[in-house]
C-alpha cells in the first residue's frame, strides 16, 4: 500500500468518442468479434470527481438522462475502482460523483469513459502511481473501450478494440451529435447484425476473420481532410441498428440532405454522428436539426484521453 496525496479530492475529465471506421470481423468461437476500428476522441465530456471514503459508493447526475445508470457495482466506474485497489493493495475507500454529458446507452462510450477517469482520479487521489502502461492493463480488463478513452486523440483498435495503435489526425473535424432518449444494448445490436448476415449470406461477402482499417482512413485523418473522411465513414453496426431503430434512417438522410458530409450510427448507437464542412457548418446543421425537433449536440475532435482538472 502507498500513501495517498493530501489533497481531499481530485476530479477527472474524459471524453465520448466517434467510431469513424468500424469493421466487424466474423463470430469467434467464444461468441465475441474479432474487429478494427478508427476512435476519434470528442468533446462531449464525463466527469469523475474522487474524494477519500472508507468504503466505496458513487452519485451520479449529468446533463442527460442517467435514470438507467446502474450506482451498485455493475456500474464500472465503481469497478474500476475496486480494481486499482485490489491491485495496488490499497485499504481505503472513496466515494465518487460522476457528472455525465455523453450519452446513455448512445454509442459514444460513455460508461468506458467514466471507467477510465475512475482509474485515473483513485491513482492521483490515493497516490498509488501505477504507471500509464499498467492503467492500461486494467483498463483492457474493464472493457474494450476504456483503453481508448484513457488515451483519447485519435488511434485505431483492433482485436476487440482494446489493442491500440497510435494514428495521427492533424487539424479539427466537426460533428452534430444527434442524441435519443431511448438507448441500445451493444450486445443486442451485436446479436441482430449476426442475424443479419446469416439471413444475407449469399448475398453479402462474409465478414473477414481478420478485419482492417482503411489505409484511405488513415491519409484522410493524418490530412485533415473531412470531405475525404466523410466519403470513407463506414460502420459494419449500423444496419444492425437501423433494424432495430428504423427511425434513425430518417435522421441520417435529414442530416445529409441538410449540409452534412455525411451521417454514421456512431458504435452501437443510437447515436447519429453528421461530419460538418467547418465550424459555421456544424452551428448551420445544428439549428436545421434542433428546428425538426431533434435533440442535436456540437462536438468536435481529436481531443485528450482521461486526465486530471481544475
Amino acid at each position: 500500500m502507498t500513501m495517498a496525496y493530501e489533497q481531499p479530492q481530485v476530479r477527472v475529465r474524459a471524453p465520448g468518442k466517434i467510431n469513424v471506421f468500424l469493421e466487424i470481423g466474423e463470430t469467434q468461437p467464444d461468441g465475441y468479434h474479432q474487429l478494427a476500428t478508427a476512435f476519434q476522441a470528442v468533446s462531449l465530456y464525463e466527469d469523475v470527481v474522487a474524494t477519500h471514503a472508507d468504503d466505496f459508493g458513487l452519485a451520479v447526475s449529468g446533463s442527460v438522462d442517467v435514470s438507467g445508470v446502474p450506482v451498485d457495482d455493475r456500474n464500472l466506474a465503481l469497478r474500476a475502482a475496486r480494481l486499482l485497489a485490489a491491485e495496488t493493495g490499497y485499504a481505503g475507500g472513496v466515494r465518487l460523483e460522476v457528472l455525465k454529458h455523453v450519452p446513455v446507452a448512445g454509442g459514444m462510450g460513455g460508461g468506458s469513459a467514466d471507467a477510465a477517469a475512475a482509474l485515473v482520479a483513485c491513482d492521483a487521489l490515493w497516490g498509488t502511481a501505477v504507471g500509464s502502461a499498467r492503467l492500461h492493463g486494467l483498463a483492457a480488463r474493464l472493457g474494450a473501450d476504456v483503453p481508448f478513452a484513457l488515451k483519447g486523440g485519435t488511434a485505431i483498435g483492433t482485436g476487440r478494440g482494446d489493442e491500440l495503435s497510435p494514428a495521427l489526425a492533424r487539424g479539427r473535424f466537426d460533428w452534430v451529435l444527434v442524441v435519443s432518449e431511448e438507448g441500445l444494448s451493444t450486445p443486442e445490436v451485436y446479436g441482430a447484425l449476426d442475424r443479419h448476415r446469416d439471413r444475407h449470406r449469399l448475398d453479402i461477402a462474409p465478414a473477414r476473420a481478420v478485419p482492417a482499417v482503411d489505409s484511405a482512413v488513415l491519409h484522410a485523418l493524418r490530412a485533415g481532410d473531412p470531405a475525404t473522411l466523410a466519403e470513407l465513414l463506414r460502420n459494419d453496426l449500423q444496419a444492425a441498428a437501423l433494424g432495430l431503430r428504423p427511425d434513425l434512417a430518417e435522421t441520417l438522410e435529414l442530416g445529409e440532405s441538410s449540409g452534412a458530409l455525411a451521417g454514421i450510427v456512431s458504435g452501437s448507437g443510437p447515436t447519429v454522428a453528421f461530419l460538418a464542412e467547418s465550424p459555421e457548418a456544424a452551428v448551420d446543421l445544428q439549428t436545421v436539426l434542433v428546428g425538426q425537433g431533434l435533440d442535436a449536440l456540437l462536438a468536435h475532435g481529436p481531443v485528450p484521453g482521461a486526465r486530471v482538472v481544475g
